[in-house]
């Protein structure tokens, strides 16, 4: 029997950094390990290929347990449970209250309740749709489209009038100026100072916030990952700043503010990302000398982005939000909503709200992530990863306060000019299939076509500035969308006409025929067009043969650079009005170019743009 007190592993030898880092080399046989190994963020965060305890040696914050200043590592001591949120619309109170209750007794432990109208709301309105629902065991959250305080007043006096303990009521309310201000353009002199009684009267209420900072406005505006933390954080600076300067207590103010974060793709980021936030806002607070250090704590939410949510491939959705929620959860968010797959584009459904919510319940239920404080503590990679992005984050948090604040810097136009250039950048890097939204840039449903009719509005940023806006807004919009546009063309021309049809001539060499061919259905199929794909010609005449009498409309000539100085010619001398494609970027392109055969596709192609010049050559 072996010795219970023997460790495991003492036969082998521990391995230096040295000793990886040679063999790595050796391994990589005189290729440059940073292009080989090293990838690079957005922000342009080297990412190493490996991570050692070694490299946790700098980072102070781990002498600290959860629930402990900073709070990098969660602000619960014990666990990491999350609130499961959903949101509802109110149109009706007495039917969204039905809504309510029926969720529920679903897993759903936070509501947000989202209005069109906050002005015109009563204590009678409140007490229809909260009727039922106990207010000690339900998070509530007001969403109002402006930045009106009479719900939120309206909230704090019917819940000090009822049967409730007032400590033990969680809510929140969207009052967020200064985020309106970033979408419609225009910023009341005294929008902040009206916050000050809103706090005032909510602090009845202790776990009530009443101030909303809307980082996922960044997000869905194409931002990267450390802007929209740097800008969040920088906006929360200013409340603070602001309302203190009104003769405000900072701890008042302080725990008056939740984040609404977005939660894109970038798993092992997303997480990073609220641990940094925490991080970084603790630090911002302590600043302005708090009684408490529990006023310090970020409260942050997340929300499944709508950056990368498509409308064609939709069930793919729930693979993104399954991820992003994951993300959130180890993150430490205090809650999460998961959009349902098909929000983005129409009215949820029953079963898309099912699915969204039993993404979290199998979080919770199945995988136990709310039983564990910190659950990605230890993570060499994320530790590092929370660090780099702290660092990043608060270089530009300190660019935008010398430049005066949140407010100075919108209105200079430096923000709205880093985002777009990020989002540019974003939007080049899914044109070129560098980064991929499965289903609509990639791997296309080839037989999918929508016959729903969408006005514009679903393929364009959305565009909130009010008239006369004093500032250049933001103006959210999804990656997809100009693919999207592109296929849903396609899909409109398609209804009275024949569907584009692209042929795939494979000819020659086996492996080079197939590769091409499979590559040029996916790049074809991008735009909506038909594909036919071939298992390959004996002779050029036999596949242009094949490729008329499937009415083809685009003919794909798919083999190996040796043979197409030969048979592209020979292809090109006996079609007639269909437009002749290369498969590749052939050493003899050149040579062909001259004999006026111009179309040539690769992975380094600009799909949209190409796809988009295939569509008016065809007349679409």
């Amino acid at each position: 029997m072996a010795d219970k007190e023997q460790q495991l592993f003492t036969d082998f030898k521990p391995i230096t950094t040295e000793e990886w880092e040679a063999k790595i080399n050796a391994d990589l046989k005189g290729r440059d390990y940073e292009r080989a190994l090293v990838w690079k963020t957005y922000e342009g965060i080297k990412v190493r290929p490996y991570y050692r305890e070694e490299n946790l040696k700098d980072l102070n914050y781990l002498d600290t347990l959860p629930g402990e200043f900073p709070f990098v590592r969660g602000n619960k001591k014990s666990n990491n449970d999350w609130l499961v949120r959903q949101n509802i619309f109110v149109s009706d109170f007495a039917e969204a209250n039905k809504k309510a209750l029926d969720v529920l007794g679903k897993g759903v432990t936070s509501l947000g309740f989202l209005f069109n109208e906050c002005n015109k709301i009563t204590k009678r309105d409140l007490a229809i749709l909260l009727k039922g629902i106990c207010l000690e065991a339900a998070e509530i959250n007001l969403v109002c489209p402006t930045d009106s305080s009479n719900c939120t007043k309206l909230f704090a006096e019917y819940v000090s009038e009822g049967k409730w303990n007032n400590d033990s009521v969680v809510a929140s309310a969207s009052l967020d100026p200064i985020g309106s201000f970033v979408l419609k353009g225009k910023l009341d002199k005294k929008a902040i100072s009206r916050l000050k009684p809103t706090i005032e009267k909510s602090k009845v209420l202790p776990k009530f916030r009443t101030i909303a900072v809307h980082g996922k406005f960044f997000a869905n505006s194409g931002s990267s990952i450390v802007q929209e933390l740097a800008f969040s954080l920088a906006q929360g600076a200013e409340y603070l700043t602001q309302l203190t300067e009104l003769g405000m207590n900072i701890d008042d103010v302080a725990r008056s503010i939740k984040f609404n974060f977005g939660i894109g793709n970038s798993y092992f980021m997303e997480i990073a990302k609220l641990r940094a936030a925490r991080l970084l806002w603790a630090q911002i607070v302590k600043a302005y000398e708090p009684e408490s250090d529990c006023s310090a704590k970020l409260i942050a939410h997340s929300e499944t982005s709508r950056f990368n949510k498509t409308v064609y491939d939709p069930y793919v959705n729930m693979l993104r939000t399954q991820t992003e929620a994951m993300s959130a959860v180890l993150g430490g968010a205090h809650s999460v909503t998961v959009l349902p797959f098909n929000a983005i584009f129409e009215e949820t459904t029953e079963f898309s709200e099912r699915i969204a919510r039993n993404q979290q319940a199998l979080l919770k239920e199945e995988s136990y992530l709310d039983k564990i404080a910190d659950p990605s503590a230890g993570s060499y990679y994320i530790e590092n990863l929370t660090a780099s992005l702290a660092d990043e984050a608060w270089e530009l948090f300190l660019n935008l306060q010398e430049k005066g604040g949140f407010i100075a810097a919108f209105n200079e136009g430096f923000i709205q000019a880093e985002i777009k250039a990020m989002a540019a950048k974003r939007d080049k890097n899914i044109a070129l299939r560098r980064e991929n939204l499965l289903g609509t840039n990639q791997f296309p449903n080839f037989t999918e076509k929508i016959d729903a009719e969408f006005d514009g509005s679903l393929f364009e940023a959305a565009d909130l500035t009010e008239e006369g806006a004093e500032v250049e807004t933001l103006k959210p919009y999804r990656g997809a969308q100009a693919f999207e546009a592109l296929r849903y063309t396609t899909d409109v021309y398609s209804k009275e006409n024949k569907r584009p049809l692209a042929f795939m001539f494979t000819i020659g060499n086996l492996t080079f025929r197939k590769a091409r061919a499979q590559f040029s259905c996916n790049f074809f199929a991008v735009a909506g067009f038909s594909v036919i794909d071939n298992n390959g010609f004996a002779t050029v005449e036999e596949g242009v043969a094949a490729a008329k009498a499937a009415g083809a409309d685009i003919v794909v000539v798919c083999s190996s650079d040796d043979e197409y100085a030969e048979i592209v010619p020979a292809v090109a001398e006996q079609l007639d009005e269909e437009i002749l494609v290369v498969a590749g970027a052939p050493a003899c392109r050149a040579e062909l170019e001259e004999k006026g055969i111009t179309n040539f596709i690769n992975v380094k192609s600009n799909i949209l743009e190409e796809l988009k010049a295939y569509q008016s050559k065809l007349g679409i």
